[in-house]
C-alpha cells in the first residue's frame, strides 16, 4: 500500500520551535574537488564530503539541527573547515596533527573517475579521546545519535564505537548505527536502536550470502546480537526492514532508470535520524528516509536533496509485508 503522506505531520512543528538536535559521530570529513564539463570549458566544484557530512546535510534539510563531531587537520582543513562551518548546524571539530583526507574526481565524461585520493593518517590517541568526549557531550543534549564509519579505518580503535553508543544508551538517547564490520560488531554490544546497512555490508557481517530470503536470516543475527531494528538497503531491490518484535516488511521506492548512487544511503540515514528526532514512528521515519535516498539518486550532489521533493517522493513509496511475516524476535 502507498505510504501515508508525511508533509502534514512534519509541518505541524511550528517554524519558531527549536529544532531537535541530532549528534553525528562522523570522524572523517573529506575535501572533495570535482571537475565537470560545461560546454567547451570546465567547472571545478569544491565541497566538504564524507559519510558524516552527507548525513548531517540531509538531517538539516529535513528539519533537525545536526551537531557534526569530527576530526580535521593539515592543509586540507584550511579549506575544509570553512566549508563545514557554512553548513547548517554545529561543529565539534578536533584538530589533528595529520592532514584530513581529500580526493579529486573527473566527471567530464559522464562517469565518476578518481584522479587523486589522499587518506588521512592514523589520529593520535589523545585526538581520538577528544573526539569521543566531544561526541558524548553533544549526545547528552540531543534527541538522536548517529554513528558513522571512519575513512580509512586505520588508527581509529573499533572499541570507540562501543564507548560512544554505550554512553548514548545509558543516557536514554536513541542510536542509529550506519556502520560496517568490525565497527558494527562493537556498536552492537551496546545495543543500538537501529542498524542501517547495505546488502554487501550485511554479507560481510555474516560472512556469507544474503540473497533473497537469506537477507532475513542475516537480519535475525543482527537482532540477536543487540540491534533494536535492522534496515537493509539492496540497490535496486526493495528495502528490507526487520523491526524486532514486529512483522518484517519492505519499502519499495519508485524505479528511476538513471541516477547517481553515491550518498543515497547516507541521505537515507540523515532523513531517518531527523524524522526520529522529530518524533515520527519508525515506519514513517524509514519511509521518509527511503524518499531522501531516492531524491539523492536524482541529483549529482552527495547527500543532497530538497525537503519538498523528499516529502513528495515519500507519498510514492510502497510499504508491504514480506512473504515470511513471522516476527523476528519474541518480545521479552
Amino acid at each position: 500500500m502507498p505510504a501515508p503522506a508525511l508533509r502534514t505531520r512534519l509541518d505541524a512543528m511550528t517554524p519558531t520551535a527549536a529544532r531537535p538536535r541530532v549528534a553525528i559521530f562522523g570522524p572523517d570529513p573529506m575535501l572533495s574537488i570535482a571537475i565537470e564539463a560545461r560546454g567547451d570549458a570546465d567547472d571545478v566544484h569544491v565541497h566538504a564530503a564524507g559519510q558524516g557530512v552527507w548525513v548531517a546535510r540531509m538531517t538539516a534539510e529535513l528539519g533537525a539541527w545536526p551537531i557534526l563531531c569530527c576530526l580535521a587537520g593539515g592543509e586540507p582543513a584550511s579549506i575544509l573547515r570553512p566549508l563545514l562551518e557554512a553548513m547548517p548546524g554545529e561543529l565539534r571539530v578536533v584538530t589533528t596533527a595529520g592532514p584530513s583526507g581529500s580526493y579529486v574526481v573527473d566527471r567530464r565524461g559522464g562517469e565518476r573517475r578518481m584522479l587523486a585520493h589522499a587518506l588521512r593518517p592514523a589520529p593520535q590517541r589523545h585526538e581520538v579521546d577528544d573526539l569521543v568526549a566531544a561526541t558524548s557531550a553533544a549526545t547528552l543534549t540531543s534527541s538522536v545519535l548517529v554513528v558513522c564509519n571512519p575513512f580509512p579505518a586505520d588508527g581509529l580503535p573499533d572499541d570507540v564505537y562501543e564507548t560512544v553508543v554505550g554512553a548514548a544508551r545509558a543516557a536514554g538517547v536513541p542510536v542509529v548505527a550506519d556502520l560496517s564490520t568490525p565497527r558494527l560488531d562493537h556498536a552492537l554490544r551496546s545495543g543500538p536502536d537501529l542498524v542501517k546497512l547495505n546488502d554487501w555490508e550485511l554479507a560481510e557481517y555474516v560472512r556469507g550470502p544474503v540473497d533473497g530470503p537469506l537477507a532475513l536470516v542475516a537480519a535475525r543475527r543482527l537482532l540477536a546480537a543487540g540491534a533494536g531494528a535492522v534496515v537493509v538497503t539492496r540497490a535496486g531491490e526493495p528495502i528490507l526492514v526487520a523491526p524486532g518484535d514486529q512483522e518484517p516488511f519492505e519499502i519499495v521506492p519508485p524505479r528511476f532508470p538513471h541516477g547517481h548512487r553515491e550518498g543515497c544511503g547516507d541521505s537515507m540515514t540523515g532523513a531517518v535520524a531527523a524524522a526520529l528526532a522529530r518524533g515520527l514512528p519508525l515506519r514513517e521515519a524509514l519511509v521518509l528516509g527511503a524518499a531522501a535516498g531516492s531524491g539523492n539518486y536524482l541529483r549529482r550532489g552527495l547527500g543532497t536533496g530538497h525537503r519538498d521533493v523528499v516529502e513528495e517522493l515519500a507519498g510514492s513509496m510502497v510499504v508491504r509485508p514480506l512473504a515470511d511475516s513471522t516476527p523476528l524476535r519474541t518480545a521479552g
